[in-house]
């Protein structure tokens, strides 16, 4: 039998480069730029924050992994793409993803599996035997708001709050999976509400409500604790038709919240719009550009409402 004892290949030469093929690189990663991710959290001390929105029941002598160690090991292999738990089978094995982990002796120690990242992330908000790492909903709610607060040196004079709602495709038969008719498939239907680019609330919610169900109370939520920073910031919400709802632009209207928001298209209000649609198709011929189509770009406080096209 054969024994191939060569180590190194040599191949032509890069001008005055040499390559060489070898065998001996050591443990390779192919998410070495996620470095400059971990940089970044240690100037926003994001993820220690995140990771006490948690509490960690386990007896510590039994702990491999450390609760810290196991939200950043999620957070980052999301961030690099990598959204299935089934990636750590091979990740936990990953490197830079144990130095990004803050794992003590990173190279020596594999970290924690899918079956242990599982039970963290189904922990759920009550306590439970066999999963005894719970999350805080409310303290998770709050670190979004205060990290986007955080973004800004100065109160701005104003700020955009955008509602929406969005599919996430379902393809087996999760707990609480539903048919939703817009968009023709099986899936959850969360709420999000972005300032920017600043996420301020994602909330998970089945396919089975309103749009705009639990809007109201986001919206509260976060309008309540951006004001006890800044007392004095212009606050507008904007949503589509989906979220023209009584409930949501009462409250905005008794709270000094300005607010603009989509009509769906009906009879009544295409007449009285009439004048205004024909000036924004008049505009529209003229400048061939839809910004310059809106006879007036001005936003009305409370109690007027913008009309908008929404489906």
């Amino acid at each position: 039998m054969t024994k191939c004892t060569q180590s190194s290949f040599q191949f032509q030469a890069h001008f005055s480069r040499g390559v060489v093929a070898r065998f001996d690189g050591g443990t390779m990663t192919s998410d070495g730029g996620a470095v400059l991710l971990r940089e970044t959290d240690r100037r926003l001390n994001l993820l220690p924050r995140l990771a006490a929105c948690f509490e960690d029941r386990r007896l510590p002598w039994l702990v491999s992994h450390s609760l810290q160690e196991m939200v950043a090991q999620r957070v980052y292999a999301l961030a690099l793409g990598y959204e299935d738990l089934n990636d750590h089978d091979q990740l936990r094995e990953d490197p830079v993803l144990a130095v990004l982990s803050g794992k003590q002796r990173a190279g020596e120690e594999p970290l924690a599996g899918k079956s242990t990242l599982n039970r963290l992330e189904l922990g759920g908000e009550e306590p439970s035997r066999y999963k005894k790492i719970q999350y805080r909903q409310e303290a998770i709610d709050e670190l979004l708001i205060q990290v986007f607060l955080e973004a800004h040196p100065e109160a701005p004079d104003q700020i955009v709050l955008d509602l929406d709602t969005t599919d996430l495709p379902l393809h087996g038969h999760q707990e609480g999976r539903f048919f939703h008719g817009y968009y023709d498939s099986y899936c959850y239907l969360p709420l999000y509400i972005f300032s920017g680019e600043h996420l301020l609330c994602a909330r998970l919610r089945t396919a089975d409500q309103d749009a705009a169900a639990g809007s109201k109370d986001e919206v509260e939520r976060i309008v309540r604790q951006i004001r006890a920073a800044w007392p004095e910031v212009r606050i507008i919400v904007r949503a589509d038709s989906g979220f023209c709802r009584d409930e949501l632009l009462k409250w905005c209207e008794d709270n000094g919240v300005y607010y603009v928001v989509g009509f769906a298209r009906n009879e009544r209000l295409r007449k009285m719009i009439a004048p205004q649609a024909q000036e924004a198709a008049r505009l529209h011929q003229q400048s061939g550009s839809r910004r310059a189509c809106s006879p007036s770009s001005s936003i009305r406080p409370p109690p007027a409402v913008g009309a908008g096209s929404g489906g």
